[in-house]
This record gives C-alpha cells, structure tokens and sequence, in this order.
C-alpha cells in the first residue's frame, strides 16, 4: 500500500470513525456489534476506496456501506434480539442529581424499546434523521432512495413510535408483556 492511500485512509478514519460506530450503535444497540460492524465497514472501505469518484461526499458513502452492513448483520441475526440498554451509558446528567439522571435514563429505555420495535428500514431512518440529524437530502443519499420516501418513512416511523409509546404509558404492551 502506498504511503499516499495508507495516509488518505488514516485520516478518512480518524475523521469519520466516531460517526459511522455511533450510527450501528444506535442501529444494532450492540457495543461489540457496533466496533465489529464499524471494522467492517472501513474493512469494506479499503476494498472499494479506489471505486471511489467524488459524485457523493465521503461522509455520505461511508453511511451507504455502513447502511448495507448494519442490514447484513441485521439478517443474518433476525431471531435475535438487536438492542441492549448500552447505548444509554453515553447519558450523562448536567446536574449530577441521581433523580433526573434515573428518570432520563428510564425515559431513554422505554424510547430505545419502541425504537427496536419499528421495521429496520424504519428505523435506519428514523435514526438518520432524528439521532444522526442528517437532512432529508442527506438521508435520501445515503438509503438510495428518493427524497420523497424518505419524508413519508420519517413520517411513518414517528406515528408508529408515537403509537408504542403511547401505549406503554396507557398500561399497553411494554417488550411483549402486559404493564
């Protein structure tokens, strides 16, 4: 490998490795799935890096081949269950008073729990656009699919969220099991 290639994907993964592992946690929920999957995907980057044209940012593609990762891992472990209660650990109170800190966290879970309850594609957009907070246009890239979609998915995901957790205040269904 050239010093000019090994150089050029230091700092494409120095740059970019806190964005792409954040985005599978928040998607696997998983912290050692995360560091697996985000190996992968600069794995996978060293293999197409010389594909690469310029037509999108880097940003944006390292998200498609992460997308299409997070997706791999995602079918290849369907029946089990993809979210843990890691990723709440990064939540840090500004207060320091346990109370606050608790009732965020609670809060945090029982988002994080509807979240794993919405269809995968869903929630990678879902997850682009609200934890991430990329831009329609954004989002749209990295998915492949049209802007359009990626509204009406927003949309849907945030009633379907909306509906699950306005069931499991009302004393619905929380992880499958009657309050």
């Amino acid at each position: 490998m050239s010093d000019d290639l090994e150089k050029r994907i230091s700092e494409i993964y120095e740059t970019y490795y806190d964005a792409i592992y954040y985005f599978l946690l928040y998607f696997t929920n998983r912290q050692e799935d995360a560091e697996d999957l985000t190996q992968e995907v600069f794995s996978r980057l060293l293999k197409v890096l010389p594909q690469y044209d310029g037509r999108v940012t880097m940003k944006t593609w390292l998200f498609t081949i992460a997308k299409y990762v997070a997706i791999d891992q995602y079918r290849k472990r369907r029946w089990q269950r993809l979210f843990s209660d890691n990723w709440l650990a990064r939540l840090v109170t500004k207060e320091g008073l346990p109370e606050p800190e608790l009732e965020l966290k609670e809060e945090m879970r029982h988002i994080q729990q509807a979240l794993q309850k919405l269809k995968p594609q869903l929630r990678i957009i879902v997850i682009l656009r609200y934890i991430e907070e990329y831009s329609v246009k954004e989002t749209a890239e990295i998915l492949s699919i049209p802007e359009t979609k990626v509204r009406v998915d927003c949309h849907r995901g945030l009633q379907s969220l909306k509906k699950i957790l306005a069931q499991s205040e009302e004393g619905g269904m929380v992880n499958g099991f009657v309050k």
